[in-house]
């Protein structure tokens, strides 16, 4: 019989970007130096991007003395880690916790009644194949998206929003939609009664954070007995990381050691967020993030990045517009390569799901010109698939040469602020992080 405690190769588990393997990225670092001495151009511009000391290696002689530690660094640091021991500390680390989980460990949770809150359903079963025992509630309605106001009814006005702009594609009805909503927020209301232990599974963006400042407002007014937050900005890996949903079971069962608890000022944070969400002045909302949140940081650098979702005082155009049209006028691309590239690439806070970007899209072709052109160069007519090219117009845009608001596009909302589609609306000042009417 197999010792539990000794981990199982890295090859025998499924491969994922959150799986290192050591022995690999020993390969990969050997492989840099060989192109670094060959002067191969990709192995500079490594070096050149995550060697912090790379000004000083520049004296070395071509094939001298840099040394294999040198190009383990920049390994270590491409993956999101300070050092190479780091790194080897990391993969250590997650072995262990596989082999706990391959070993059939107690529930970490096990303690007390616990429910895990999380903003989707992608972490739910790695919870259970991580070995967590305790319930899990999904509270997943996009306040980052559509009218969110103070109003008693906002929850029938956000089953009405999601349901025209996502409802077909994630193949709910209005019915649907409302039972699962009013569900999540009947959850959220009680669990404190329910349960001696909460843990808010939240990662660092916009999507996630607005729903966790819903979250504690809920709890300002009933206080868990025990309320804790593991929310990481980054983890160690072969690509972005964007959100929880991509870390395997092991990671999470790894995180759970770094739960923090939550601050009756984070509480009180939470609930000045949400009441300023729900405004139809933003000016709070963008003085909340400008000038930080207190016991609860990434909320400030989320509310900020919300309000640049706003009309910009340059050119109309939201940060997500602008950005759409920015890769567009670098090259023709399809719209999943457009998403793609956004995510992994350009957002600086990436925060979309596919369903929330088809309907920016959707939503920048209803204008009184158009600022790029779609066609299908095959047979297969899927959204994702569809060649977008941009426009002259979307170039005049794009430069600030033409307001985007004087194109009429669709009104839409920005929490409980209105945008009507035209002049004048609220817009953000990118250069005075602050609001204005104009």
């Amino acid at each position: 019989m197999s010792d539990p405690s000794i981990p199982e190769p890295a090859a025998q588990r499924a491969a994922s970007p959150f799986r290192l393997n050591l022995e690999q990225q020993r390969k990969r670092a050997k492989e840099l130096l060989k192109g670094l001495r060959a002067g191969e151009a990709e192995a500079l511009r490594r070096f050149r991007s995550h060697h912090p000391r790379w000004s000083d290696l520049q004296g070395t002689p071509p094939g001298g003395a840099v040394p294999l530690s040198e190009a383990q660094l920049v390994v270590a640091r491409e993956l999101g880690l300070p050092s190479w021991s780091r790194l080897k500390a990391h993969i250590a680390a997650m072995d262990r916790s596989w082999a706990l989980i391959q070993g059939g460990d107690l529930a970490p949770d096990r303690d007390m009644t616990t429910l895990h809150i999380r903003c989707g359903s992608d972490i739910g079963q790695g919870l259970k194949q991580a070995g967590f025992a305790g319930d899990f509630l999904e509270y997943s309605d996009p306040l980052c998206q559509g009218p969110v106001r103070n109003d008693a009814n906002w929850q029938e006005e956000r089953a009405g929003f999601i349901s025209r702009a996502y409802g077909a594609g994630a193949g709910m009805d209005l019915v649907t939609i409302a039972a699962k909503l009013r569900h999540a927020e009947e959850g959220l209301c009680s669990s404190a009664e329910r349960y001696e232990r909460i843990i808010l599974w939240f990662e660092h963006d916009t999507y996630d954070q607005l729903i966790l400042a819903r979250c504690l407002a809920a709890f300002a007014e009933r206080r868990p007995l025990r309320l804790e937050l593991i929310s990481p900005a980054r983890f160690p890996g072969g690509m972005r990381f964007i959100g929880l949903g991509q870390l395997p079971p092991e990671a999470l069962h790894l995180l759970w050691a770094e739960r923090m608890p939550v601050p009756a000022e984070a509480l009180a944070t939470g609930r000045s967020v949400w009441d300023a969400l729900r405004e139809p002045d933003p000016t709070t909302l963008a003085t909340l993030g400008a000038r930080g949140t207190a016991g609860i940081p990434q909320l400030g650098e989320a509310v900020l990045r919300h309000c640049r979702e706003l009309p910009w005082t340059r050119d109309g155009l939201s940060l997500t517009q602008r950005l759409i049209l920015g890769l567009l006028a670098e090259c023709a691309r399809t719209a999943g390569q457009v998403f793609s590239a956004l995510m992994l690439e350009r957002e600086p806070l990436p925060w979309m799901t596919d369903l929330i970007f088809h309907d920016v899209l959707e939503n920048m072709r209803q204008v009184e010109r158009p600022v790029f052109t779609g066609a299908f160069e095959a047979e297969e007519r899927s959204w994702a698939k569809e060649v977008l090219t941009i426009t002259a117009l979307g170039r005049a845009v794009l430069a600030g040469e033409v307001d985007w608001l004087s194109l009429a596009p669709s009104a839409r909302w920005v929490g409980g602020v209105l945008i009507p589609g035209s002049a004048p609306c609220w817009r953000w000042n990118e250069g005075s992080t602050a609001v204005a009417r104009c």
